[in-house]
């Protein structure tokens, strides 16, 4: 199946510095993907009857979209890249969809919401993580 992250890529005209693009690419694709279902779990929760309990959950949901918004802008971006700022985003990108993850899940059993946000960061945690890898 062709993605536009995919054809992004394939259509970049300059060398990637050795990336390797099918890790870039899943990488991409779950970053823009767990941002959605945080906003749209951090939504839910606030339509939920006890908003009070899901407090913390809302603001991990919000906090863990804005940064993986922002690591799939950076990871899109090629032209003077920087190994650096790269794998500091990575961690970063990682570890709060490791805390998105255990927070939603602890909601799982009463909001299927934040069962499926909670599965779409641990996609992410993994691909930052597969990425972070090949980057040697």
């Amino acid at each position: 199946m062709t993605t536009t992250v995919r054809d992004m890529l394939r259509t970049y005209p300059a060398d990637l510095d050795g990336v390797n693009r099918e890790a870039l690419e899943r990488c991409i694709a779950a970053c823009f993907d767990c941002a959605q279902a945080c906003t749209a779990c951090a939504d839910a929760c606030l339509s939920e009857d006890k908003i009070a309990e899901l407090r913390k959950c809302i603001r991990t949901d919000l906090d863990c979209s804005d940064i993986c918004e922002a690591t799939g802008k950076i990871l899109s971006r090629h032209t003077g890249y920087d190994a650096n700022i790269t794998r500091a985003q990575l961690q970063a990108c990682a570890m709060v969809c490791k805390s998105c993850a255990e927070e939603c899940e602890r909601h799982a059993d009463m909001h299927e919401h934040c069962r499926i946000c909670a599965e779409a960061c641990r996609r992410c945690e993994q691909a930052c993580n597969e990425l972070l890898a090949t980057l040697g």
